[in-house]
């Protein structure tokens, strides 16, 4: 079987790669300080995403407590550590970088990103995990006309779309919610979030007469200001349905490990 191709642009950044943060980055746990940094660097421990590095420096004094265990992530070895902080404590939030990983990540941390109640960009929360600088969100009107199938029923037939460009990902395809059969639509309770869009503020299933489809399509009234274009508009994960664009069938995109990652993370 032929693999289906690829129509949009790959991620490039190698594992290990390791560049210098311009934006100051705070960590906060239960509203205490935890790190304040304008020194933090990206580390890629796979391609899809960097994870902040922060220097020891800029931590709050004796706020990671060694747990006297090493293992091996992508980029190099590392030492596990707590992290405590006010009356908060958190087993394995966060490894220590140690020699044999990249030069410049040795003497800074990585926190596991759910040890730490909420991380900052300058004055900006972040959601999920770091921006990449190498990755591009774009939201383009577009006169495309989409029309979505699964099993043969008819979901949706739109006569223009704002069209959304995400670096490693399928383009995706945000239609009114006006050109939606809803009748043939069950909501759920599924919330995921993006660093580029945001947090999602619907989730809807279709169940056929074949099978049970989850989370076909999904909704952001209120994204990031960057890709304002998609607020109040829903989309379809190419990968699951059937996607007319102009009267052409696409291909369906083979699930990438961001992909599967992105449908997963429950916000």
């Amino acid at each position: 079987m032929s693999e289906t191709p690829v129509d949009h642009p790959g991620l490039i950044v190698p594992v290990g790669h390791v560049e210098p943060v311009p934006r100051r980055i705070r960590g906060f746990v239960e509203g205490h300080l935890v790190f304040d940094t304008r020194r933090a660097l990206y580390v890629w421990e796979w391609p899809g995403y960097p994870q902040y590095a922060i220097p020891l420096g800029d931590l709050v004094e004796g706020a990671l407590v060694d747990e006297g265990s090493s293992g091996r992530l992508s980029p190099g070895p590392a030492r596990r550590h707590s992290l405590r902080v006010g009356s908060a404590s958190r087993r394995g939030a966060a490894w220590v970088w140690e020699d044999g990983a990249p030069e410049a990540l040795v003497g800074t941390a990585r926190f596991r990103w759910e040890a730490i109640d909420s991380w900052f960009e300058e004055d900006e929360r972040v959601f999920v995990h770091p921006r990449s600088p190498y990755t591009r969100v774009d939201a383009l009107r577009s006169n495309r006309r989409v029309r979505v199938e699964v099993d043969g029923t008819l979901l949706a037939d739109a006569p223009s779309t704002v069209m959304l460009f995400e670096t490693g990902l399928p383009t995706r395809y945000y239609i009114d919610p006006l050109s939606v059969h809803w009748t043939r639509l069950t909501p759920t309770d599924t919330v995921t979030g993006c660093p580029y869009k945001g947090r999602t503020s619907g989730y809807w299933s279709f169940t056929s007469d074949r099978a049970e489809h989850r989370d076909l399509l999904w909704a952001y009234d209120f994204p990031t200001r960057q890709v304002d274009q998609i607020a109040g508009l829903v989309a379809f994960y190419n990968e699951h349905v059937d996607l007319h664009v102009d009267g052409e069938l696409l291909p369906r995109p083979a699930p990438s490990t961001r992909a599967a990652w992105e449908r997963e993370h429950r916000a």
